[in-house]
């Protein structure tokens, strides 16, 4: 995925290490180059629709507007 084809400019690709399915919703957890990783949650069914799997290279694009921050 290139920036110039989307309008969201923090695109971080990496290998998915989990995934945890839930009722409704799936955690989706990203081993990145350099040893960080980063967590999605996403619909089950976007899951299943995007034939998400472990061990898929996959890029999660994000919107500044929606990034949530805890504690580690």
């Amino acid at each position: 995925i290139s920036p110039e084809e989307i309008s969201a400019l923090n695109i971080l690709t990496g290998t998915i290490a989990t995934i945890i399915s839930g009722a409704v919703n799936d955690e989706v957890t990203l081993d990145l180059p350099g040893g960080s990783t980063v967590t999605s949650i996403i619909t089950s069914n976007s899951v299943k629709r995007l034939g998400l799997e472990t061990g898929n290279q996959v890029s999660a694009i994000i919107k500044a507007s929606d990034v949530l921050l805890a504690l580690a």
